[in-house]
C-alpha cells in the first residue's frame, strides 16, 4: 500500500519502495513481474485525471529508446543476478541528489540524443529489476515541465515502458500463474494506496514537489545500494 500511495502521489517508485521488501516474501523475479504488472495498470489510472497536461512529441523519443532497451533488461533479469546493477543504479541516484542539493543538478537539457538516452536505460533498468523510473524522471526534471506535465508526460510514457516489458516476461515465462495470484492478492490495499496518493498531489506546489521528487530518489538510492 505505501508503495502505491507513492506513485499516486509522485507518479513514480512503486517498484523503488515494494522491491526494498517484496523479496522477503517471495522470490525477487516474480516481485518484480508483479511490480510492473501493477505499475502499468496504476500509470493508466493516474494518467487519465491529468491527461490535458499531456503532450505526444514531449515522450515519443523516450518510447523509442525503452522499446529498443528492455529486451536487453529482459534477457538480464532471466539470466543473471541484479545485485551489482541494483548498486549501480543507487549510486547514481545519489550522485544526481548530491548534484541537486548542490544546485548543480542541470536546469535544462537540450536535444533528443537525451531523451532516447533516458528511454533506452529506462528500458534496460526496468526490464532487468523492475525500476525504470529512475532515468526518466531524472530527465523529465531538466525539461521545464510543471508537475501536472510530468505527471502526465510519465504516466504516458510508463504505460509503454511496463506494457512493453511485461510482453517480455509473458515472451520468456516470467508472468507466471503465481504473479497472477500475486496481483489478486494484495490488489485491495495496493489500489487503495495509489487512490490516496493521486487525492493528494493537487495540494502540493511545484517546489515542494520537486523537493519531494529528489527526496524519493535520495531514499531509493539508499535503498538499492543497501539492498544490491
Amino acid at each position: 500500500m505505501g508503495a502505491s500511495f507513492v506513485m499516486g502521489l509522485a507518479g513514480f517508485g512503486i517498484g523503488l519502495v515494494s522491491l526494498a521488501l517484496l523479496p522477503y516474501v517471495m522470490s525477487p523475479a516474480d516481485a518484480i513481474v508483479l511490480m510492473t504488472f501493477y505499475a502499468a495498470a496504476f500509470a493508466l489510472a493516474i494518467f487519465v485525471p491529468v491527461r490535458r497536461d499531456f503532450t505526444s512529441g514531449r515522450v515519443g523519443h523516450l518510447v523509442l529508446g525503452t522499446v529498443a532497451g528492455t529486451p536487453l533488461g529482459v534477457w538480464a533479469l532471466a539470466s543473471f543476478e541484479a545485485s551489482l546493477l541494483n548498486r549501480l543504479i543507487g549510486f547514481m541516484l545519489l550522485v544526481a541528489v548530491a548534484l541537486e542539493w548542490r544546485g548543480r543538478y542541470p536546469e535544462r537539457l537540450e536535444g533528443r540524443r537525451w531523451g532516447l538516452g533516458a528511454g533506452v536505460l529506462a528500458g534496460v533498468i526496468g526490464g532487468a529489476v523492475g525500476t525504470p523510473g529512475p532515468p526518466v524522471v531524472l530527465y523529465a526534471t531538466t525539461q521545464g515541465w510543471s508537475p501536472r506535465a510530468i505527471k502526465a508526460n510519465l504516466q504516458a510514457f510508463f504505460v509503454v515502458n511496463q506494457m512493453v516489458i511485461l510482453a517480455g516476461y509473458w515472451w520468456t515465462g516470467l508472468l507466471t500463474r503465481e504473479v497472477w495470484r500475486l496481483a489478486a492478492l494484495y490488489a485491495v490495499p495496493a489500489i487503495g494506496g495509489v487512490a490516496a496518493g493521486m487525492a493528494l498531489f493537487d495540494r502540493i506546489d511545484p517546489v515542494r514537489f520537486r523537493r519531494l521528487v529528489f527526496a524519493l530518489l535520495f531514499v531509493s538510492g539508499l535503498v538499492l545500494l543497501a539492498r544490491g
